[in-house]
């Protein structure tokens, strides 16, 4: 698969097939991805937790918040939330920040799954107290972000964004989650050729 076909397919998915189980050694794949990947000043800060037990998953779940932008949509129903969790954790004994490497290692894990025929969604909005206390979590672990997998359940759309330049992502009547871009030249600021 081209890195283009495969980044425009990396989409955060949001509903799940639950009932498919996904295996701890694919997890350890995705996490030897972001191992691999590269690291300021290599330091390595990143440890993980990682989750494909269906009651673990359940405790997880209960500490995130799902798409912002959908306010009509609480979160996955009951046999569509993920089957297994990476936690991201920056360990504050090696690097104080690690912000840099959590983007580069969260991209390497969501490619990985990508290219394994799995989706996944990386959450910002977690309940970081309530997380740590359930999974006993030691202090000096920062948990960064969550990262949800499953077998995909939803048919997500790029397009272009409106001219009113609305970066907000919906649904259709037909449950299709649309993604707004920006125009390539939009983002561009100037370009220097060798004259």
């Amino acid at each position: 698969m081209m890195i283009e076909d495969l980044i425009r397919k990396n989409r955060s998915c949001r509903r799940f097939y639950q009932n498919q189980p996904i295996k701890m050694q694919i997890l350890e794949g995705f996490v030897n991805l972001a191992r691999l990947s590269p690291s300021a000043g290599n330091l390595q800060p990143l440890k993980y937790v990682l989750s494909c037990d269906p009651k673990t998953n359940e405790q997880i779940f209960s500490c995130l918040s799902w798409a912002g932008y959908l306010k009509e949509w609480k979160h996955p129903e009951e046999g569509e939330h993920p089957s297994a969790y990476i936690i991201m954790l920056g360990d504050t004994t090696i690097a104080k920040e690690c912000g840099i490497d959590c983007g580069t290692a969260a991209q390497s894990i969501m490619l990985g799954a990508r290219e394994t025929g799995l989706a996944g969604c990386i959450i910002g909005s977690i309940d970081r107290d309530k997380l740590r206390n359930i999974l006993d979590i030691p202090s000096h672990l920062e948990i960064r972000i969550v990262l949800a997998f499953g077998k995909s359940k939803e048919h997500i759309v790029i397009e272009s964004m409106s001219p009113d330049g609305d970066v907000r992502y919906w649904r259709d009547a037909k449950s299709v989650h649309h993604v707004p871009k920006r125009d390539l030249n939009d983002i561009i600021v100037d370009r220097f050729l060798d004259k």
